[in-house]
């Protein structure tokens, strides 16, 4: 039948092809454009707090991305991997970074919301030209932990 593996394939294989089907729908690899930091993020008009054109331009880029990926958001808790190639050798703080990237990818359909992530990691790598980040973002798993409390 279309769509099932056959009867005649080995049983690893059945189990490999559908942990692939059901990892390709739980997991996004990707490489997007060096974001701005929070301090370029933000812009002060009046009494207003809005998104800079730096930070809507980024936005914009990462929600093209991801729709021509054909991407669809995940549910529940998510775990994102960030690794970051910065464009230049200057002094940065990796943790001015993940607020642009993390609501371009809500606002890409990446995920629902970003209250979603339970787990974020960041690492800074060499450097690039023109600067870039590479993301993994799956479903959270939760691995348990024996509690050391006494009862």
């Amino acid at each position: 039948e279309a769509g099932f593996p056959s009867a005649a394939a080995p049983r690893g294989r059945r189990r490999s092809q559908q942990h692939a089907s059901l990892e390709a729908l739980t997991m996004l690899d990707l490489e997007l454009p060096y974001p701005p930091s929070v301090n370029h993020y933000w812009r002060r008009v009046g009494a207003r707090t809005l998104i800079s054109r730096q930070g809507r331009e980024f936005r914009q880029r990462v929600c093209v991305l991801l729709q021509q990926r054909g991407t669809q958001p995940l549910d529940g808790p998510v775990e994102l991997r960030v690794d970051v190639f910065p464009p230049d050798r200057r002094r940065r703080d990796i943790d001015n970074l993940p607020k642009a990237l993390l609501d371009a990818l809500a606002h890409g359909g990446a995920y629902r919301d970003d209250s979603q992530i339970v787990r974020l990691a960041l690492e800074k790598h060499r450097v690039v030209a023109g600067g870039k980040v590479r993301i993994r973002l799956e479903a959270f798993v939760p691995c348990e932990i024996e509690s050391t409390e006494r009862p």
